[in-house]
């Protein structure tokens, strides 16, 4: 037990041993010293092993919020399916989820396409949809100069995608000391309270409405869904995490209300079913489909 308390807390510090681990290796044509290129060699390493290692105790109750989109949208990469939902513990997004609007139930989503091999951000129902604060809080964050790219959702582009966002924006990330900022794109922070904090990622260049510092309701207007960052088409990425900053973050589990089969529920949507953001009720309960526990839509 000592141990995994350990390594949760080390994991925290993944990001920073890559860091340090570029400046030592890179850094030799200054220091001259092998043994210190080496060092940074396996910091290198151990810290892309942390990123899978959980930063926090895992099954806690999720935090109860109201949803942060309106409509009917569908849940991709969500905690419900599996945890991390993307794949790793990185910039506190172990329980993260991707919606995607699909507003016309006759038209079938689907993750790739085969043609065109890029399209427009504007051509997608996501861009420009509302994204609202689930939760009364305060902005600790907010940036939105990053350009809308063009979708990377057909064979040849999720390629291309996967080498900017897992080399290119990750690199570009760390040698700015950003946490993730070309990662995530333009995003908004919020601090909801009691050690939680809210991310919103990939928003509309222009369209963040607010600024740090700003108090907001529950409801609020944030910012629009937009494309930028590492984003194979427009949604709205969307985590909760223990602190303000992703670099030394742990994900935080959440649920809210929404509807599906003509029932309400609470929890975190999944299975790529489409459903109906309940924003008009009160969340009270942490009941079906939460994070760990997942229910059939």
């Amino acid at each position: 037990m000592h141990w995994r308390k350990i390594h949760r807390t080390l994991a925290r510090f993944s990001t920073v041993f890559i860091l340090l681990g570029l400046a030592l290796t890179f850094g030799e044509i200054l220091h001259g010293v092998d043994a210190l290129a080496f060092a940074g060699m396996a910091f290198i390493v151990a810290g892309l092993a942390l990123f899978f290692v959980p930063q926090s105790e895992p099954g806690g109750e999720p935090v109860v919020v109201l949803s942060p989109v309106r409509g009917r949208w569908v849940p991709v990469n969500s905690p419900a399916d599996k945890v991390p939902s993307h794949g790793t513990h990185e910039l506190g997004q172990t329980y993260a989820i991707d919606l995607v609007h699909a507003p016309d139930p006759a038209e079938e989503w689907k993750p790739l396409r085969r043609a065109p091999l890029a399209a427009r951000p504007e051509t997608f129902p996501a861009f420009g949809q509302d994204v609202f604060a689930p939760a009364d809080g305060v902005v600790v964050q907010a940036s939105g100069w990053q350009r809308d790219h063009w979708s990377r959702n057909s064979w040849p582009a999720m390629v291309y995608l996967l080498a900017e966002g897992m080399i290119f924006r990750q690199i570009l990330s760390l040698l700015t000391l950003s946490a993730g900022r070309f990662v995530v794109g333009n995003s908004v922070v919020l601090d909801l309270g009691d050690g939680v904090y809210a991310v919103f990622a990939h928003l509309r260049r222009g369209s963040v409405r607010v600024k740090k510092g700003d108090r907001v309701k529950a409801g609020d207007v944030l910012g629009e869904v937009g494309n930028s960052g590492n984003s194979s088409e427009p949604h709205l990425h969307f985590h909760l995490m223990d602190r303000p900053g992703a670099l030394i973050a742990a994900g935080l589990p959440f649920a809210f209300p929404y509807e599906s089969g003509g029932e309400t529920r609470t929890g975190a949507p999944g299975g790529r079913r489409p459903f109906v953001a309940a924003m008009d009720k009160e969340p009270t309960t942490t009941g079906g489909g939460a994070p760990n526990d997942p229910q059939p839509l």
